[in-house]
């Protein structure tokens, strides 16, 4: 019986206040404590859903669109786009959440996690059941970019 798991069951959602420690030379959040915060959530989205253990296989689209600044409360959110036979491909949303709760878009990636069992080997994922039409377009989206990074692959990037 092959299991079947929804985008939601997975979707991860977690909030960091910008700390000193966390600002580089220009007083912005420093990028790599960013994509440390964003491997955590997409590693988490992608445990939940394999329900095993998993690691980073390529990160796409790293898009810083704003900074972010000292005590601005950052808000990462991760959800699934699609799986494959033992990988997933996680949507990593970054925003700036203001004191009314508005939330600005500061940044966008996609990781493609693989599920792993005991010995650090591939393990076959459960199917994503898609629901809404936003979701069945993450989808289409994403078979693209796999097809993107099959090409640079073999191009030798």
């Amino acid at each position: 019986m092959q299991i079947e798991k929804r985008v939601r069951d997975s979707k991860v959602e977690t909030v960091h206040i910008v700390r000193p420690n966390h600002l580089n030379g220009a007083n912005r959040l420093f990028g790599g404590i960013l994509i440390q915060w964003l491997d955590e959530v997409a590693g988490i989205v992608a445990k939940r859903h394999a329900m095993t253990n998993v690691t980073t296989a390529s990160i796409d689209n790293l898009r810083f669109i704003q900074g972010a600044y000292q005590n601005e409360m950052v808000v990462i959110v991760g959800r699934l786009t699609h799986v494959g036979t033992t990988s997933m491909e996680v949507r990593v949303d970054t925003y700036v959440e203001n004191k009314s709760g508005v939330r600005k878009p500061i940044n966008r990636a996609y990781f493609v996690m693989v599920a792993l069992d005991e010995n650090d080997k591939p393990v076959p994922v459960p199917r994503l059941i898609l629901e809404t039409e936003e979701e069945k377009a993450e989808w289409e989206s994403a078979q693209k970019r796999k097809e993107m990074r099959t090409q640079r692959k073999m191009e030798g990037f």
